[in-house]
């Protein structure tokens, strides 16, 4: 069977009417740029926090948070998406369950993929902070104590400004499987990117074409993730902990 290559459906009316099929596309990256940011953001910060329990010597702060990063670590992102958006509305009280279920359903598919993905990320970032502050040698935070810096202070002004960059390459692997895990909300019918591209293949018969369009625009902005973050790294490098311009 010959296939019949066509770009220019991209800029043809969709038969749904809502626009052009190269418009949907259009959108559905921006939906993938927003489910991405905001939930690195979120899961940086929690993550951060999470981090600093996880190497608490403190023993009801390390033991939940060791089992919150084992529980969201091991469990599929798939699994945990469908538990929060399908299983947790029929577990919360019914006022609060028929309050998300009137919910608009995109307002509704979009929280559930931030908060599945912010929660599914956050356990990954804190096992890179943790990692980072045991790279920190243990005499900085006993000097900083000494001269009077409070445990608050000396996360804030001491350990943490090394600690983020020290973990900095890691910590953009695990931006870019945010991104690539974003994918994951067509399974909810919120349409990002490849849910658009999914949908423009079905309407036109043109699959080939929305695919690679699709996997050139991710690859496209993972590669510009990278170059940024190197050239962060190279301006953030400790010597003696990390190494400016090293080429992974």
């Amino acid at each position: 069977m010959n296939y019949s290559w066509d770009w220019s459906i991209f800029f043809q009316p969709s038969t749904t009417g809502e626009g052009l099929y190269g418009m949907l596309l259009a959108e559905g990256v921006l939906w993938t740029l927003v489910l991405s940011l905001l939930s690195w953001a979120f899961a940086l910060v929690l993550g951060t926090f999470t981090g600093i329990a996880r190497n608490s010597s403190i023993a009801w702060l390390r033991r939940p948070s060791a089992v919150y990063v084992h529980c969201f670590r091991n469990t599929p992102l798939l699994v945990q998406l469908f538990l929060w958006y399908f299983v947790v509305p029929e577990l919360l009280p019914v006022p609060w369950g028929n309050a998300i279920k009137q919910m608009d359903p995109t307002l509704n598919q979009f929280l559930s993929v931030i908060f599945c993905l912010t929660l599914y990320t956050t356990a990954g970032v804190a096992e890179q902070v943790r990692a980072g502050l045991r790279s920190v040698p243990p005499e900085q935070a006993r000097a900083a104590r000494a001269i009077g810096l409070s445990t608050w202070h000396v996360y804030r002004f001491v350990l943490l400004p090394q600690t983020f960059r020290v973990v900095l390459p890691p910590l953009t692997s695990d931006f870019m499987n945010v991104f690539k895990n974003s994918a994951a909300a067509l399974t909810i019918g919120l349409m990002e990117l490849t849910g658009q591209s999914r949908h423009i293949s079905e309407f036109t018969g043109h699959p080939f074409e929305s695919f690679i369009a699709a996997t050139l625009i991710y690859m496209t902005i993972t590669y510009l993730v990278v170059i940024g973050m190197r050239r962060l790294e190279s301006r953030m490098a400790v010597p003696g902990l990390i190494t400016a311009g090293v080429q992974r």
